[in-house]
Parts: structure tokens; sequence; C-alpha cells
């Protein structure tokens, strides 16, 4: 299927889900990322939730990491296509952009080659690691930015689609995807 067709499917099946479900699903999502080999890693950088979008309860993730006195890293746009990565800290002071995106105002910049493993939003994605986001690129120009050894571990409320027909070279693929369900690894030979 098309990314065209898969944004707009998918973006109306997280329309039509209860906040219940959203929340129940968003905690069995951090559930079963505790059994993703990825707890060894110092930094990693997670999006803050569009609740508007209906995206997934990163709170959730965010206290795992928090317990497990991991670097969290928050993205911020900074232009129409660049994102800066800050470290989230006692005083970072949170704001919420022209888009919706709860965003860190300012604070410590970490280098994306100190990021270690980034959780990335999607609508969708299919059984090859190839994920459908809104469209602007943002996380496939930060991923091609990142340590060739980065993990990539998308979050999905839905089961992934057979194939992303239109996928092209600047799309960078998933190295795991985790939905409520299950665990999908891609880099398995």
């Amino acid at each position: 299927m098309l990314k065209k067709e898969l944004r707009l499917n998918y973006s109306t099946l997280r329309e039509n889900t209860a906040i219940e479900a959203l929340l129940n699903a968003s905690l069995s999502i951090a559930n079963q990322l505790l059994k993703v080999p990825i707890w060894d890693a110092g930094y990693y950088h997670l999006f803050l939730s569009i609740f508007d979008k209906k995206e997934i309860d990163t709170s959730f993730i965010l206290s795992i990491l928090q317990g497990k006195d991991k670097h969290v890293v928050l993205p911020k746009v900074v232009s129409s296509s660049q994102l800066k990565h800050y470290l989230l800290t006692d005083s970072t002071k949170l704001i919420t952009s022209n888009w919706g995106v709860p965003e860190p105002e300012d604070g410590i910049e970490i280098a994306t080659n100190a990021i270690d493993v980034v959780f990335i939003p999607l609508l969708a994605f299919d059984n090859y690691g190839n994920r459908v986001g809104y469209g602007k690129g943002f996380y496939d120009r930060f991923l091609k930015e990142c340590r060739p050894d980065v993990v990539k571990i998308g979050l999905s409320l839905f089961e992934a689609e057979p194939l992303i027909s239109d996928v092209n070279s600047e799309d960078v693929r998933l190295d795991f995807c985790v939905t409520p369900k299950k665990i999908y690894s891609f880099n398995e030979s």
C-alpha cells in the first residue's frame, strides 16, 4: 500500500481509538519494551506525545527510563527540516510547539552521536521495518545523523502492514517495532 493511503487509513483508526484503549495500549507497549535488549544503553531519545493526534502516551516509557536512571533526550523542531536534542532534567521547561508537540524550551543540547536508542513515532509500518510518519521527514533526517549502531524502535498501536510499496532511499528502516501485542525485530538473519 502507498504511504499516502496508509497515512489516511491509520490517522482515521487512531482518531476512532477511545482514550481508555489508547492508554491501555500505551501501557502494554511500555511493558513490551522491557523485553527488548536495549537496557544497557545510556542515552534514550523519546518523543513526547501529541494527545490531539492520539499518539501513544510515552509517559509510561518515560517513567521506566527515569526509574532505571537513564538519560532521556527530547527533540525540538528548530527549523522546517531540523531537530535539536536536549537532555531532560528536573529544570527542563516544556512548551507546546505550533504542531502541538511538547518540546523543551532550551537546555543542555545532546549531540546525535551520543544517542544510543531512539523511540520513533509512526502511523504505520510494514513487515520489513519501513515506517510511515506524518510525511515531513524529520526523523529520517535525524536518524541519518545518528551513529550507525543507534537502535531505532518504532512504537505502534497497530500491527504491521505486509508492505509499504513506495519506500525510497531517504527512508530509514527500524530495528524494532513494538505494539501492544508483539515485538517485531527487523535485524534477524
